[in-house]
């Protein structure tokens, strides 16, 4: 095996042994074997789209399949075998209606034809054959532009699926997962050519998490300003973690009125926020101090814990006998939940002692997306202006377990008193529960939620710069970004299509970037790793705008 995708990854190499996520060769080899599988349904796709021939069940599970790959989402592999046999139904199936339609079916190359084989043994054997990053280019530098494309492609998929579990679909999306497998099947390709397609991913990326903001926004309403606790009550409960806010949704539904309560945890701390979901009375705080929503550690909750769509780590083998996974999730042994039936979680909640008396601790804001922070739009302009406020500070992304995350917060802890942070995303567990006090009644610590909330956040900074009449670069505002996985990239691909520059990434830059690729992002977009300590960042940005 050989896995560079995520920031974690083996001596800042790559894994060749084991995932230090905790996947292994067999698991790594099937994932690269759908992803040539998905190749080859993608030439067909593709072409069918050129005959107006579009199937929505196709790109529903073409996402799917492209979302079970991220990491930390799938390791089951089992689930694999069923996922490559489909994808080659489906890639005969669109071969038939293309070739009905009269168009091109005599696709020379061998994901057209691929034959999987009839085991899990086998079709491992043919993933590791594959060597399929060595596979994509003899380029170094061509090499990296196509995985930060794939990669980019793995969150992109992410969100879609997200938003089309909530009714919000488009075509274009879709039909950018062709192209972009298409694109990783070309050879002979120059820097030039490879660069605009990663930019494309950018592009299509912000109309998917586009989509699955109107998602969440139009079916739960707009986050508000809401305070929540740390501790817990006595009682019955469940812990949901995850992203998905239709399984927290569906939980809480299936939960109203049996003495039970919901903790979330994780990247599910923002549903506080959404009106739809913080009406339900039993939806009652979130678990877990920074450490813990860090490293996925739940010793001292004695309820279930239900893992929906992807996580930092899999679950530690003291507790995964009452570790539910669901939809794509999957871990060998551990009991996944199929058609969001919630029975067997219930059940557990019922039969464990859960907590035993009340604790009363802290408490955390979140609900700062662009909605609320836009209605105070002119205050934080006047603030600005009359230098109440001197300067913003994004600080987000993703977390992990790696040493080096620190970094952040200590960053956040340096940040000055006459300076905001705004935070999304698993990232902010290093510091989500630091009182930064406030300026003019504002916290000075705003979530502005998930890591799709990105959009939130790019629109919050589109409309200051709309405000002050300059470019979003010219706006007292940097982001120090930490990333993990991919959704990550997608994210990051964006920011760059959009043109914001100087941004600073950590705690390592992305194993799968040359040299020669990360010189030409900090030629064009003045992109930089994070400094070994976060005071020389802090004096060099405020040093900026002094």
């Amino acid at each position: 095996m050989f896995c560079n995708q995520c920031e974690q990854t083996a001596k800042g190499i790559g894994c060749n042994i084991a995932g230090v996520c905790g996947k292994n060769e067999e698991v790594a080899d099937l994932q690269d074997l759908l992803v040539y599988a998905l190749e080859g349904l993608a030439l067909f796709a593709a072409e069918a789209r050129k005959h107006e021939i579009i199937d929505p069940a196709t790109d529903l599970f073409t996402y799917e399949a492209i979302f079970s790959t991220l990491t930390n989402v799938d390791f089951d592999p089992d689930r694999f075998v069923l996922l490559i046999n489909k994808t080659i139904e489906l890639r005969e199936a669109m071969k038939a209606r293309v070739a009905a339609a009269g168009g091109r079916t005599d696709f020379s190359e061998p994901q057209a034809s691929f034959q999987p084989g009839g085991s899990v043994e086998a079709l491992a054997s043919q993933g590791a054959a594959l060597k399929f990053i060595e596979s994509l280019d003899s380029d170094e530098n061509i090499r990296s532009l196509k995985q930060t494309l794939l990669y980019g492609l793995k969150g992109i998929a992410a969100y879609a699926d997200h938003a089309a579990i909530l009714g919000q679909e488009d075509d274009q999306v879709a039909a950018f997962c062709y192209e972009a497998l298409c694109a990783l099947m070309l050879e002979g390709l120059s820097v030039e050519q490879c660069v605009p397609v990663a930019m494309k991913a950018g592009e299509i990326n912000l109309r998917a998490m586009e989509l699955l903001d109107a998602g969440n926004t139009g079916t739960y309403g707009h986050p508000v300003p809401t305070s929540v606790p740390l501790g817990h009550r006595k009682g019955k409960c469940i812990l949901i973690t995850g992203h998905d806010l239709r399984d927290l949704e569906l939980l809480l539904k299936q939960t109203e009125g049996k003495g039970i309560d919901i903790y979330t945890h994780g990247e599910m701390l923002p549903c506080h926020g959404y009106p739809e979901l913080k009406k339900y009375d039993h939806l009652h705080g979130h678990f877990g101090t920074a450490w813990q929503n860090q490293h996925r550690e739940f010793p001292n909750f004695p309820g279930p814990i239900l893992f929906t769509t992807n996580c930092i780590q899999k679950p530690r083998d003291e507790y995964r006998d009452r570790v539910f996974t669901n939809g794509l999730v999957g871990w060998p042994g551990v009991k996944h939940i199929e058609d969001k039936d919630y029975s067997a979680v219930i059940e557990m909640a019922l039969a464990m002692d859960g907590f035993s008396e009340d604790l009363e601790t802290s408490s955390v804001m979140v609900g700062f997306a662009r909605n609320t922070v836009l209605g105070v739009a002119d205050t934080v302009i006047e603030a600005v202006k009359s230098k109440a406020i001197r300067h913003f500070f994004l600080v987000g992304g993703c977390d992990g377990a790696k040493p080096g995350r620190d970094y952040f917060t200590k960053f956040v802890e340096q940040v000055p008193d006459d300076c905001m942070v705004l935070t999304l995303a698993c990232g902010k567990f290093r510091f989500f529960d630091q009182d930064l006090g406030a300026i003019g009644g504002i916290p000075r610590l705003l979530d502005v939620g998930q890591c799709n909330d990105a959009y939130s956040a790019i629109q919050i900074a589109v409309a200051l710069a709309g405000a002050f009449d300059c470019d979003v670069n010219d706006l007292p505002l940097s982001m120090v970004l930490s990333w993990y996985e991919q959704k990550a990239v997608a994210i990051l691909l964006t920011l760059l299509y959009l043109g914001v520059k100087d941004i600073r990434l950590g705690p390592t830059l992305p194993a799968f970037i040359t040299p020669a690729v990360l010189q030409f992002l900090v030629d064009t977009f003045e992109i930089k790793p994070v400094a070994a300590n976060p005071e020389d960042d802090l004096k060099a940005i405020l040093g900026e705008v002094a």
